[in-house]
């Protein structure tokens, strides 16, 4: 591409941009600039000052950084590094401590000089951070500066802990963390009331002194805040948008976290455009959103002044581009999400063939199947297919410690109550209770504790999949290995949960999956779940004849919906249906109210659920096609 085409690509960008096929890529460019910049130094006798970020986006280059140093040389001897930040107050042998983070992920693995590491104190007395954080600016000044500062991004726009408000000129300071901050890192704490409100963080000031700085973002949770501290204007809303002010600066980012960025999510605005039907499908969605016009009733006018007058020229004419693309979102529609019998499937989403489809719907919390997919759940057992359901994890970290207690305390009576001995039962409880008055956040539970939560949790599936229409022996509680294991390991081998899952697809071998492809998930649990189905799947696919027949579907929900353009399959609901739907949500009686992991959105999961399948039904009304109480909607993989 030449300097002219990509200046005029990226004309939205007020920042340098480098985009890598994926995170290891980049991190392994990042790690050698790094390596590149030490050896450097080395070479003129120098010592190199590291600004150091933590979190899970530089891992990998950690990682990296650590193969370099074992397996080809790479000496720290002469790194110094200033870490940005550090919750407050944390002792460093905490889990949830930058200082534990550094030493697991780097510093215990190389060979620089524990004098050489400075990081935040987190156990300081209130009185003395102001002094230490002045020190510690002196300290960086009297070493020349960083040489290079590494960044991640946070949700809110932060650098460091510079949350919103915070201003261009800042230093090293304590502060108050915004409370989406906070919900990040929750699952961490074990809980938000776990998570300190405060930290000590370098400021945005510190971060700009420094010759070069890299901002790293990985996966599509952090594409909208990156467009805005990309291509929005300077504000303190985003303190990130202050980088845009340094001439010293490069944002790295993989193709997910890049998605939003405008020569990616809308490049008809910057260049011509290869107009596949995706694409097409994409750009005219958009332009009817964008001026809140039906599909039917775009013009050339409109295709010619929203940057759209190539689509026009080369596919034209108009109407008859909007025509194709309703028909192709009509034809989405459908209320037979196990394909209709006996009926022309040449532009339905699912085959008419076979007319009784055996379907498994896999739900990687005990949950997520009514959430996310309930209407059409109920709706493929209500229409005749042999549907089975598989629960892949316990759910266990999910359920308060009291409602433990509470359940412990029923079969104890429960036991009393028919005149047997529940001593064994009552010293059970007693120790539970002795360990949870003392339990730290995020203290992993013995497993006494475990296997009543995944009881608890375990019960108020199968009453859910039971009231959806499903008898018991197509109920699948597997309980994967890794769930648990990942509790007590931090490298965890799935080799089990892909014999157990490619077994469950042996016995049933579906012409139809369902699968979890919400990867918002903030707990992660989503992505694992996937990443077994499709390992499974790829082992099958190479011996087993039945897997050629078998479509794997994606559905979302619990945390957001698929965009109008993606969906491949919308099944409406009436609104008896959004009521089955809803009740059988309400089986999960531990995750109603306030379940222990919300994530950003604060409303009990019926809410959500409802409110985003009617979002879904009613963007397809405002496109100019049929209006329905709700929808839920589907995309396929491609094997």
């Amino acid at each position: 591409m030449s300097r002219l085409n990509l200046l005029e690509e990226t004309r939205y960008e007020k920042l340098p941009v480098t985009v890598y096929a994926d995170e290891q890529t980049a991190s392994i460019e990042v790690a050698k600039r790094i390596a590149a910049l030490i050896l450097s130094k080395q070479a003129k006798g120098e010592q190199i000052v590291l600004g150091l970020a933590t979190g899970a986006t530089p891992v990998k280059v950690y990682k990296e950084l650590i193969r370099l140093h074992k397996e080809e040389g790479l000496s720290f001897k002469n790194v110094i590094t200033f870490n940005l930040d550090e919750y407050y107050p944390m002792k460093p042998e905490a889990d949830q401590s930058y200082v534990r983070f550094m030493n697991e992920n780097l510093f215990s693995h190389i060979d620089i000089n524990p004098e050489n590491i400075n990081i935040p104190d987190g156990l300081l007395n209130r009185e003395d951070i102001e002094d230490f954080c002045l020190k510690y600016e002196q300290k960086i000044t009297a070493l020349g500066g960083i040489d290079l500062q590494l960044l991640g991004i946070g949700r809110t726009g932060h650098i460091g802990f510079n949350e919103p408000g915070s201003a261009p000129n800042s230093g090293t300071r304590l502060v108050t963390l915004d409370e989406l901050t906070r919900r990040d890192a929750s699952r961490d704490f074990g809980g938000l009331a776990n998570v300190p409100t405060k930290a000590i963080t370098m400021g945005i000031g510190t971060i700009f002194k420094a010759r070069e700085i890299i901002l790293m973002a990985w996966n599509e949770k952090k594409a909208e805040i990156v467009k805005k501290a990309v291509e929005g204007e300077l504000s303190s809303d985003v303190p990130a948008t202050f980088l845009q002010l340094s001439p010293n600066v490069e944002f790295i980012l993989d193709q997910d976290a890049a998605s939003s960025l405008t020569r990616f999510d809308t490049p008809w605005l910057v260049k011509d455009c290869t107009w596949s039907d995706q694409m097409i499908t994409k750009a005219v969605i958009w332009l009817a959103k964008t001026l809140n016009k039906p599909i039917l009733k775009l013009t050339e006018d409109n295709y010619n002044n929203h940057g759209m007058a190539q689509l026009a020229t080369e596919r034209g004419p108009v109407y008859q581009i909007n025509i194709q693309i309703f028909n192709k979102l009509q034809h989405t529609i459908t209320g037979w999400p196990g394909g209709k019998p006996n009926a022309d499937d040449s532009q339905r989403p699912e085959r008419a063939t076979p007319e009784q489809k055996r379907v498994i719907i896999f739900s990687p919390h005990p949950d997520d199947d009514v959430i996310s997919m309930g209407g059409t759940f109920i709706r493929l057992a209500d229409q005749g297919h042999q549907v089975h359901v598989a629960y892949q994890t316990s759910g266990n970290t999910a359920v308060w410690d009291d409602d433990a207690l509470r359940f412990m305390e029923f079969t104890i009576d429960f036991v009393k109550s028919r005149e047997e001995d529940a001593g064994s039962l009552e010293k059970l409880y007693g120790d539970m209770r002795s360990f949870l008055n003392t339990k730290l956040p995020n203290q992993t539970d013995p497993e006494e504790i475990r296997t009543v939560k995944k009881l608890i949790r375990k019960g108020e599936a199968i009453a859910g999949a039971r009231f959806a229409g499903l008898g018991d022996e197509r109920i699948h509680f597997m309980d994967l290995p890794f769930y648990d294991r990942g509790k007590f390991q931090k490298n965890v081998d799935f080799e089990d949960d892909i014999l157990q899952t490619m077994e469950l697809l042996q016995e049933v071998q579906p012409h139809q999956i369902f699968a979890a492809g919400d990867f918002a998930d903030p707990h992660g649990t989503h992505k694992v779940c996937f990443n077994i189905i499709i390992e499974a799947m790829k082992r099958l696919r190479k011996t087993e004849a039945w897997t050629a027949d078998c479509w794997l579907w994606l559905y979302r929900g619990a945390w957001h919906e698929f965009e109008t353009h993606e969906i491949e399959m919308a099944v409406p609901l009436s609104p008896q249906e959004v009521e089955r739907k809803k009740l059988a949500i309400f089986k999960h009686q531990s995750q109603k109210d306030l379940p222990v992991f919300p994530g950003d959105d604060s409303r009990e999961f019926w809410v959500r659920a409802e409110a985003r399948t009617q979002e879904t039904a009613r963007a397809y009304d405002q496109l100019g096609l049929a209006e329905y109480e709700a929808m839920e909607a589907f995309v396929k993989w491609k094997f």
